[in-house]
């Protein structure tokens, strides 16, 4: 008899017609080979059965429906599917005719591909709860040869209540590779439908040189829809911590606090600190950002581990960006951490407010306005070198470039920039009261690109740049507040001024000078070469020795960068006319499919101006590397060359599978100062995968077999 695939509507489980039409119930559908009535009350379908009902599916090779008992006998083998993530397999089932309740025989329950539970019954009852008797959960994959898996739940009664996405067990045993390890009469865990459920995290066991040996055991708390609190206790040889983290939603933006209150053998005092982050949509399509910070004392976050900053930056932001626009306001309270650090030299606040429109001309001409207002306040009485003073500058920029093509390919531009200062100065006697200061700047621009197409396929780009640019050659001078530090590269080689603030302007007449050349090989590797140096008609003394740009004519800037078959090489030189070097960046970059392995090295010369009294020399090494299907390294590694020790260094392995996942860290912090103290971190911990819906490790799943 040719085997055919029938579709009908399930007459049987639509009865009463009548009933079910006026209750609104939803029929279901049949798919089978074939497709039988008997004794006019029995439903026989076979082969290749399909039910689809609801939100379920069911697949068995046979299914009698009797109308009589309205119940289904099925025979395996059995799938049942429930939603995105539920699952039960079974050799035989007796269930009612909307597939809820009833008795599942040699079954077995799949939670979000992940979490199973077998036992030689399953009852499920009122469509809502699954119960299973001697049954064992266990998300690792079981195969022939390991019949034993490697963590599982053994309990006397198990039951899945599906409202509240709850599994409970009932004298629940914990088993680590087959060995009792405890004992639980009752637990109580989510299922993978759950995104906040409370309970207790992955615990952390956490070795320290300077607590001694501890435990970190998270408890999270939901706390309706849209906030949750998370408690960690830290108990050591040397602390008693309680770490704290209180989340909040709201329907336009998002609010956390965390903190912890420690009592330690560092101190006699109390411990803690606490932080504050949070953002928010506001009208207008302006959003609000604010950040902040409290500690005890300088070093508790450093001690444990929260933060490595020398300073502690409270801010509040509210920004503005379009496509031709940009409005922000800040307001910035700066605390330092630094040992020795003198208060009067650090701004006690900040505020920043700017406003900045870019537009177009006629043909190719594009500008720019920017207005900026900065205060700033600091502690202490003024002094010579700044200390105490307090700030405020008004300060509006305008630019223009006018650009065109010539025949013969060449690219000119006219360039124009106008900015004007004006600013409020108090407890300086170095500065008047009041000054405003304007500076024009003219220039004219000049590339001429070449290009070609080598024999062998690669492009190749050629291009001299050539940029004159005149400014007065003085300036009233105004305090310098964020313009100290200066790193001259390729970005701003071209730049009307240098500087990276406003409190300093770039004065005189110069010629900017340039060549970049690009290659790229059809074989998939590109290279890049770009080198330049800066000429001026006067040296006005601006600009410090290690930055580069001092004197008549600067150093020459080199960079290169190659990139080939996941191999990434970029420096950035500063050489004098002796080709002495001034500055160093080189990094090296490897990525392979198995490996991951970054090295930077950083070559600065002494500037007084600075506060660098001698050369500065650092190595930092950064990598991970995959050891085998399952298992991961990486390494880190800062090292002074100057003082000649290392600064950091920390390796972690982790190990991934489908039910478990291990994290073993060892890290060394070799600096010290007044408050801290060199010291070693050793952190182990193991986390039993397929418990929640987060959980994203299903790639790491074996497979049993060759």
């Amino acid at each position: 008899m040719m085997l055919r695939r029938l579709i009908l509507a399930l007459w049987f489980a639509a009865l009463p017609a009548a009933a079910a039409a006026q209750d609104g119930e939803e029929m279901a559908t049949l798919v089978a080979d074939s497709v039988r009535i008997d004794l006019d009350t029995r439903l026989v379908a076979e082969g290749n059965v399909e039910v689809f009902f609801a939100n379920r599916r069911l697949t068995a090779t046979e299914i009698v429906y009797d109308r009589t008992g309205e119940t289904i006998e099925i025979t395996g083998p059995i799938r049942l599917t429930e939603g995105d993530g539920f699952v039960l397999v079974a050799e035989s089932a007796e269930l009612d005719r909307d597939l809820q309740d009833g008795i599942l025989r040699s079954a077995r329950m799949v939670l979000d591909q992940q979490l199973q539970i077998a036992s030689a019954e399953i009852q499920r009852v009122g469509g809502r709860y699954t119960q299973m008797a001697r049954a064992v959960a266990s998300s690792c994959q079981v195969c022939s040869e390991t019949a034993v898996p490697l963590w599982e739940i053994r309990a006397r009664r198990v039951t899945h209540d599906t409202t509240a996405s709850r599994i409970y067990f009932d004298g629940a045993q914990f088993r680590l590779a087959g060995l009792p390890l405890a004992y639980i009469p009752r637990l109580k865990i989510p299922d993978g439908s759950v995104d906040r459920a409370a309970g207790f995290l992955t615990p952390e066991l956490k070795i320290t040189s300077q607590f001694g040996t501890g435990l970190k055991l998270p408890y999270f708390q939901p706390i309706g829809d849209s906030r949750d609190v998370t408690l960690t206790p830290y108990i050591a040889d040397g602390t008693k911590t309680l770490e704290w983290r209180y989340r909040q939603a709201f329907r336009k933006g998002r609010l956390t606090f965390e903190g912890a209150l420690s009592t330690d053998d560092l101190s006699d005092d109390w411990r803690g600190y606490i932080d504050a982050d949070g953002s928010f949509s506001l009208p207008y399509g302006f959003g609000l950002k604010l950040s902040g910070t409290l500690t005890s004392d300088d070093a508790y976050l450093l001690d444990y581990g929260i933060s490595s900053s020398d300073r502690i930056a409270n801010n509040a932001e509210i920004t503005r960006i379009r496509r031709d626009e940009a409005i922000s306001a800040e307001l910035l309270f700066y605390e330092s951490l630094r040992e020795g650090a003198a208060a009067e030299r650090v701004p006690r606040v900040i505020g920043i407010s700017s406003w900045e429109r870019r537009f177009g001309g006629l043909g190719t001409g594009r500008g720019g306005l920017r207005l900026e207002a900065t205060g700033i306040a600091k502690r202490g009485p003024a002094n010579a070198e700044g200390d105490g003073r307090d700030t405020l500058r008004v300060s509006g920029r305008f630019d223009w470039r006018q650009d065109a093509v010539l025949r013969n390919g060449m690219q000119i531009a006219g360039l124009a920039d106008l900015a004007v200062d004006a600013y409020s100065i108090a407890d300086d006697p170095s500065f008047d009261t009041d000054l405003v200061r304007a500076l024009p700047a003219l220039g004219a621009e000049l590339r001429w690109p070449f290009a070609r197409v080598a024999p062998g396929g690669a492009v190749e780009v050629l291009e001299p740049v050539a940029q004159i640019v005149w400014a007065p050659d003085s300036l009233t001078e105004a305090p310098n507040e964020d313009s100290t530090v200066l790193e001259f590269d390729e970005g701003n080689l071209f730049a009307i001024s240098r500087f990276p603030g406003s409190d300093r302007r770039e004065l005189g007449a110069r010629a900017n000078l340039g060549l970049t050349w690009t290659r790229h090989a059809p074989e998939g590797w590109s290279a890049s070469l770009a080198a330049g140096k800066v000429f001026r008609a006067e040296d006005l003394g601006q600009f410090t020795n290690a930055s580069g740009l001092s004197g008549t004519s600067s150093d020459w800037l080199v960079a290169a960068r190659l990139e080939t078959g996941g191999l990434e090489l970029t420096n950035r030189a500063l050489f004098d006319d002796e080709f002495g070097l001034a500055r160093d960046e080189l990094r090296l970059g490897w990525r392979q499919r198995h490996f991951d392995l970054a090295a930077s090295y950083i070559w600065i010369g002494e500037d007084p101006s600075e506060n660098r009294a001698e050369d500065s020399a650092e190595v930092y090494l950064d990598g991970g590397v995959r050891l085998g299907r399952n298992w991961n390294g990486d390494i880190e590694a800062r090292y002074d060359v100057t003082a000649g020790r290392l600064s950091n260094t920390g390796l972690g392995v982790t190990y991934r599978n489908e039910c478990i996942s291990v994290d073993l860290s060892l890290s060394r912090r070799y600096t010290s100062s007044a408050s801290v103290d060199p010291s070693t971190e050793f952190a182990f911990e193991v986390a039993l995968n397929g418990f929640g819906s987060g959980y994203q490790g299903r790639r790491y799943r074996n497979s049993c077999g060759p």
